[in-house]
Protein backbone atom coordinates (compact mmCIF):
# COMPACT_ATOMS: atom_id res chain seq x y z
CA UNK A 1 0.00 0.00 0.00
CA UNK A 2 1.29 3.24 -0.82
CA UNK A 3 0.35 6.52 0.93
CA UNK A 4 1.49 10.02 2.15
CA UNK A 5 3.21 10.14 5.31
CA UNK A 6 4.97 12.40 7.53
CA UNK A 7 8.79 11.21 7.72
CA UNK A 8 11.42 12.76 10.23
CA UNK A 9 15.09 11.54 10.81
CA UNK A 10 15.69 11.87 14.41
CA UNK A 11 19.66 10.41 14.23
CA UNK A 12 21.33 13.85 15.09
CA UNK A 13 18.99 15.46 17.59
CA UNK A 14 15.07 15.22 18.83
CA UNK A 15 14.36 18.08 15.73
CA UNK A 16 15.50 16.17 12.61
CA UNK A 17 14.48 17.07 9.02
CA UNK A 18 10.90 16.62 8.75
CA UNK A 19 9.20 15.60 5.38
CA UNK A 20 5.98 14.68 3.55
CA UNK A 21 6.27 12.27 0.79
CA UNK A 22 4.66 9.34 -0.52
CA UNK A 23 5.72 6.10 1.35
CA UNK A 24 5.58 2.11 0.56
CA UNK A 25 4.12 -0.10 3.78
CA UNK A 26 5.33 -4.00 3.07
CA UNK A 27 3.06 -6.40 3.37
CA UNK A 28 3.01 -7.12 6.72
CA UNK A 29 3.18 -3.56 7.54
CA UNK A 30 5.81 -3.53 9.95
CA UNK A 31 8.39 -1.50 7.48
CA UNK A 32 8.07 1.20 5.50
CA UNK A 33 9.84 2.04 2.59
CA UNK A 34 10.59 5.71 1.45
CA UNK A 35 13.73 7.02 -1.07
CA UNK A 36 15.67 4.01 -0.87
CA UNK A 37 15.64 3.14 2.76
CA UNK A 38 13.68 0.79 4.84
CA UNK A 39 12.58 1.74 8.32
CA UNK A 40 11.23 -0.59 10.15
CA UNK A 41 8.88 -0.21 12.87
CA UNK A 42 10.01 -0.63 16.84
CA UNK A 43 8.38 -0.54 20.00
CA UNK A 44 10.88 0.97 21.82
CA UNK A 45 12.01 4.47 21.19
CA UNK A 46 12.86 7.80 22.79
CA UNK A 47 10.96 9.93 20.10
CA UNK A 48 11.12 7.68 17.65
CA UNK A 49 9.37 4.74 16.31
CA UNK A 50 11.18 3.30 13.60
CA UNK A 51 14.96 2.97 12.40
CA UNK A 52 16.63 2.44 9.20
CA UNK A 53 18.10 -1.59 8.60
CA UNK A 54 20.41 -0.46 6.86
CA UNK A 55 22.10 2.71 9.05
CA UNK A 56 20.37 1.91 12.44
CA UNK A 57 19.58 5.49 11.98
CA UNK A 58 16.04 6.34 14.33
CA UNK A 59 12.85 7.99 12.35
CA UNK A 60 9.72 8.85 13.55
CA UNK A 61 7.21 8.08 10.63
CA UNK A 62 2.99 9.03 11.03
CA UNK A 63 0.20 9.96 8.65
CA UNK A 64 -0.35 13.87 8.03
CA UNK A 65 -2.34 15.61 10.40
CA UNK A 66 -4.67 17.82 8.68
CA UNK A 67 -3.76 20.68 10.80
CA UNK A 68 0.06 20.84 9.73
CA UNK A 69 1.34 19.73 13.22
CA UNK A 70 3.40 17.28 12.63
CA UNK A 71 6.63 18.13 14.45
CA UNK A 72 6.90 17.66 17.40
CA UNK A 73 8.14 20.86 18.84
CA UNK A 74 7.64 22.74 15.17
CA UNK A 75 9.32 23.80 12.56
CA UNK A 76 9.91 23.52 8.74
CA UNK A 77 8.77 20.34 6.93
CA UNK A 78 9.59 20.16 3.48
CA UNK A 79 7.48 18.60 0.71
CA UNK A 80 8.70 15.87 -2.09
CA UNK A 81 7.77 17.49 -5.08
CA UNK A 82 5.42 14.21 -6.47
CA UNK A 83 3.47 14.61 -3.36
CA UNK A 84 3.09 18.41 -2.94
CA UNK A 85 -0.70 18.22 -5.01
CA UNK A 86 -1.97 14.97 -3.09
CA UNK A 87 -1.02 16.62 0.29
CA UNK A 88 -2.28 20.18 -0.33
CA UNK A 89 -5.54 18.99 -1.85
CA UNK A 90 -6.56 15.66 -0.26
CA UNK A 91 -5.04 15.86 3.60
CA UNK A 92 -4.69 19.63 4.09
CA UNK A 93 -7.65 20.54 1.92
CA UNK A 94 -6.51 24.01 1.04
CA UNK A 95 -5.38 23.71 -2.88
CA UNK A 96 -4.54 26.76 -3.68
CA UNK A 97 -1.07 26.18 -1.56
CA UNK A 98 -0.36 23.37 -4.54
CA UNK A 99 3.32 25.37 -5.30
CA UNK A 100 4.23 25.32 -0.96
CA UNK A 101 6.88 22.91 -1.12
CA UNK A 102 7.50 23.53 2.51
CA UNK A 103 5.77 24.93 5.68
CA UNK A 104 6.07 25.57 8.97
CA UNK A 105 4.18 23.77 11.79
CA UNK A 106 2.91 24.32 14.70
CA UNK A 107 3.80 22.29 17.44
CA UNK A 108 2.10 19.03 18.10
CA UNK A 109 -0.93 18.74 19.63
CA UNK A 110 0.55 16.39 21.97
CA UNK A 111 3.19 18.62 23.48
CA UNK A 112 0.85 21.87 23.02
CA UNK A 113 -1.49 20.17 24.99
CA UNK A 114 1.03 19.34 27.84
CA UNK A 115 2.48 22.63 27.74
CA UNK A 116 -1.48 24.38 28.28
CA UNK A 117 -1.65 22.41 31.13
CA UNK A 118 1.11 22.48 32.57
CA UNK A 119 0.22 26.06 32.45
CA UNK A 120 -3.30 26.12 33.88
CA UNK A 121 -0.91 24.30 37.02
CA UNK A 122 0.94 26.59 37.28
CA UNK A 123 -1.68 29.89 37.41
CA UNK A 124 -3.59 27.64 40.04
CA UNK A 125 -5.31 24.83 38.29
CA UNK A 126 -7.95 24.28 35.99
CA UNK A 127 -10.64 23.80 39.30
CA UNK A 128 -9.67 27.21 40.98
CA UNK A 129 -12.09 29.44 41.64
CA UNK A 130 -12.64 32.52 39.12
Amino acid sequence: MRRIMYIENKSDRLEGDGRIGWVELSRSGRTYHYRGRHLAKTKSGYKYNCVDEETGEPYWVSGPHKDGADRLYGGIVHIDDDARVEYWTRIREVPSCVEQSEYRAGASTRTAGTTRRNERRARGGAASSR
